[in-house]
């Protein structure tokens, strides 16, 4: 099954290290050491083998602690064939959750009944499958949608948040400090500042 192989550990190690495309959206990698995740196909100098995990998801990741890394932009990486070949039912929820079915603070109760099931069952499925709950996915999928918006277009930021899908600015700028560690201004001003290639973002090993 496609969303077990995150632990795989040597073969995501060798994908990671060889910057294979072809497991770009596949799985990602923390590193410890700076508590940074990375889509396998990141730029970087690769981190120490030892100094690395492996996450199913975004979600996950940040669930675990980490942050996204500012050059390979993890929100930008292809859908996740984990997520794709999961159960059908978690399949489904992913897809909701990807067209807003939870934002504006819509409850995980109102997805379980759309689904036919409990909420605790859902969450079960959901840290099976994606390795986060619902919830936490959802924030990700927000966060991930206003990084883009922050990064690709002059949008103010109050209308980001909403088109992000957040019920409220606060809940955006919490969100996105909580993911990114720094307010989405920041991440604007330094990108435009310092421009795509920039390398004040970069992660050690």
């Amino acid at each position: 099954m496609a969303s077990d192989l995150y632990r795989d550990r040597r073969a995501c190690d060798r994908a990671r290290l060889a910057r294979d495309p072809r497991f770009d959206g596949r799985f990602f990698t923390g590193v410890l050491t700076t508590r940074i995740y990375c889509r396998p196909t990141c730029p970087v100098k690769p981190a120490r083998s030892r100094n690395v995990v492996f996450f199913p998801t975004a979600a996950a990741a940040e669930r675990a602690g980490f942050r996204p890394c500012l050059r390979c932009r993890p929100e930008a990486a292809p859908g996740s064939p984990a997520w794709r070949g999961a159960a059908a039912t978690v399949s489904r929820a992913l897809r909701l959750i990807d067209r807003g079915f939870l934002d504006d603070g819509a409850p995980v109760e109102a997805l379980a009944d759309r689904l036919g099931m409990t909420t605790r069952h859902l969450r079960r499925l959901f840290l099976r499958h994606a390795g986060a709950s619902p919830t936490a996915v959802a924030t990700t999928r927000r966060v991930q949608r206003a990084k883009a918006l922050v990064d690709g277009t002059a949008m103010p930021m109050s209308a980001i948040a909403f088109a992000a899908g957040f019920a409220s600015i606060r809940r955006f700028n919490a969100a996105f400090r909580a993911v990114y560690r720094r307010p989405p201004s920041a991440i604007r001003r330094a990108r435009r500042r310092h421009g795509a290639s920039a390398s004040w973002w970069r992660v050690p090993p």
